[in-house]
Order: C-alpha cells, then structure tokens, then sequence
C-alpha cells in the first residue's frame, strides 16, 4: 500500500520516505495488534527500548495489556 507522500514525509526521526511508511505501517500494525513490539522493533530494525521510547515521543499509546486489563488493573 502507497501512502499519501506528503503525510509520510511529515513523519519523524527516519529518514527517507520508504523508512517512514514501514513506521506508519507497523504504527497501525501495533494499533490493532497484529503485531508484538519485539516484531515491530525487529522491523524497523530498532530495539523494543527504543520503540517504546519512540512511540512515546509521538504520543502513541502502546500497552502490553487489553482495555479488560487495563480496567481491572485500574479497579484494583
């Protein structure tokens, strides 16, 4: 799948645009988690640290747990 250019090329911290489309890809990946962080981090090649790191640094929230977890761990 081709991405709009001028929406990949506003992304952050890689380099050329083929970089920055396999980021939104495996962002969207991650989102609907079809992909674990250790597979996503294997993708672009960065590790899962710094992914983490990353993603926080755009405002992505990533969580290991489900929104259930997340509810009962806020419960508890």
């Amino acid at each position: 799948m081709v991405l709009n250019e001028s929406i990949v090329s506003q992304v952050p911290y890689f380099k050329t645009l083929h970089e920055k489309e396999i980021f939104l890809h495996v962002i969207g990946a991650l989102s609907v988690k079809i992909i674990s962080l250790s597979k996503a981090g294997e993708v672009l090649k960065i590790n899962k640290d710094t992914l983490l790191q990353l993603l926080d640094s755009i405002g992505f929230n990533y969580s290991y747990l489900t929104e259930s977890d997340i509810k009962d761990e806020q419960e508890w």
